[in-house]
């Protein structure tokens, strides 16, 4: 059995490459643990040329995502943890999960991988909405996330000097191949997809921010609960709302073929307003 640590720090046994070798020693399957440090891979920024979306799903910049897609396939579970910067997850989760047209493609294998991740914060209550974008990436990936957790420290090493931690990473080892969480018995979640991050919207109305899903809020004997009511179309929940994601996206060529003059009139409209700041590369 194999398993993929996704880690999304710079930093060389920091925290969070710390937190993926913990929960893997506490997994009791026997499994090889492979690594990926995200931040020092070459993920080049998508173009949106929607070439990946045809043919052999393959994308035409020669950069390392191919090898991280090929890791994610062969894998039989992940384990994804990143630090928090600025209340938010590292940028080089961003940067990766921004190629993601490139796995749509492959999500008859992807789906369904079980899958935990941690994020890693310096100061007690300031992870922001990282635990959002673990969440969040989970599901764009197509794993089917078991749990998510938040630890803290901050020094290189300084998580485990919580026993809490150490607790904290043989739930995520216990849960990676345990039975999928059970949303109902937990009402304050997402009951859609997990999630526990909301956006009010007004009146009794939110919309869940891992998944999308509209639906209310509901308040009876001093306890919160959300009713969400996902679209059957929804392409984070199931495979076939994926595929069917994927379909209209091929379908977005023909809508620009067929509209290319009127696009690029309204395009070409706005050409020479404003002064570009160049790159250093791009100066004389």
């Amino acid at each position: 059995m194999e398993i993929l640590g996704l880690v999304g720090s710079p930093r060389k046994l920091g925290n969070s490459e710390l937190m993926v070798k913990e929960i893997s020693r506490r997994i009791p399957d026997p499994h090889r643990l492979k690594l990926v440090r995200l931040p020092e891979m070459d993920i080049r920024p998508c173009r949106a040329c929607y070439t990946c979306l045809f043919d052999d799903h393959t994308c035409p910049q020669a950069d390392d995502f191919p090898t991280i897609l090929e890791a994610l396939l062969q894998a039989d579970g992940l384990i994804l943890a990143v630090p928090v910067y600025l209340l938010a997850a590292n940028a080089s989760l961003k940067q990766f999960l921004d190629r993601g047209l490139s796995l749509y493609g492959h999500f008859e294998k992807l789906w369904g991988k079980p899958a935990v991740a941690v994020a890693i914060a310096g100061i007690p209550g300031m992870e922001g909405y990282t635990k959002l974008c673990l969440d969040s990436a989970l599901r764009l990936m197509g794993a089917r996330p078991q749990a998510s957790e938040v630890v803290y420290g901050a020094l290189p090493g300084e998580v485990f000097m919580n026993q809490e931690n150490l607790t904290t990473a043989e739930k995520l080892a216990k849960a990676l191949f345990g039975p999928p969480p059970d949303w109902q018995s937990e009402p304050w979640r997402c009951q859609a997809c997990g999630g526990d991050t909301f956006r009010f919207l007004g009146s009794e109305q939110v919309r869940c921010m891992t998944c999308s899903s509209p639906g209310m809020v509901q308040i009876a004997d001093g306890l919160v609960s959300f009713a969400v009511d996902p679209s059957e179309d929804h392409f984070f929940l199931s495979l076939e709302g994926a595929l069917r994601h994927l379909r209209w996206l091929q379908g977005m060529k023909e809508r620009f073929l067929a509209k290319k003059g009127e696009l690029k009139a309204i395009c070409l409209d706005y050409l020479h307003e404003g002064e570009w700041l160049e790159p250093k590369h791009k100066r004389k």
